[in-house]
């Protein structure tokens, strides 16, 4: 395959903007299990531009809590293609990709405004950050930190990026104050 032969190859990937150019539509590649960091460097390393969009999460292990670097949807990434110029066939043979969300004959584009919504959520050091829309009153999950992964109710936000939520741990309900970063509506 040569460079004239792949219209994507014009740039290196990292140097092109998520926008998409003439004909291209995002699709939706299924990787292997704990397997999207490497299949979206061997399809950037084929000259396709992937989108992965990645989450900070907090996990307990053995009394220990650490914040991890995680995949905003598991097993899935997206992958900007062109199917009349881009050989989209080679995507299912990548080590790491299961294969491309298939229609009939041709992969599935997702809708429109999707994969671009999902980039803008993209902050500066390049995690989705879900928490931008968050209101009083309403439902929320703590994603990282102590209370981690509990259901609760915004109840405050401040100018500095604190809110104040009503958790409901062990059948009862107390006050916590947290980061906004910490925190996804539910």
């Amino acid at each position: 395959m040569t460079s004239s032969s792949r219209g994507s190859r014009e740039r290196p990937a990292a140097d092109r903007p998520f926008s998409l150019t003439g004909a291209e539509r995002w699709y939706v590649a299924q990787t292997l299990f704990k397997r999207e960091c490497g299949a979206q460097s061997q399809l950037q390393a084929q000259g396709f531009r992937v989108f992965l969009p990645r989450v900070l999460r907090t996990v307990r292990h053995a009394r220990r809590l650490r914040t991890i670097r995680e995949p905003a949807f598991p097993g899935y990434l997206f992958c900007a293609l062109d199917l009349q110029r881009d050989r989209w066939r080679s995507v299912n043979g990548t080590f790491g990709v299961a294969r491309l969300i298939m229609g009939e004959e041709a992969p599935m584009p997702v809708p429109f405004g999707v994969v671009e919504a999902l980039q803008s959520y993209v902050d500066p050091a390049g995690f989705c950050r879900f928490d931008r829309d968050l209101v009083a009153g309403q439902s929320v999950r703590v994603t990282v930190g102590p209370f981690a992964q509990a259901i609760g109710e915004l109840v405050h936000l401040d100018a500095k990026g604190r809110v104040r939520v009503l958790l409901e741990i062990m059948g009862g309900k107390i006050t916590a104050t947290l980061d906004r970063s910490a925190l996804v509506a539910v």
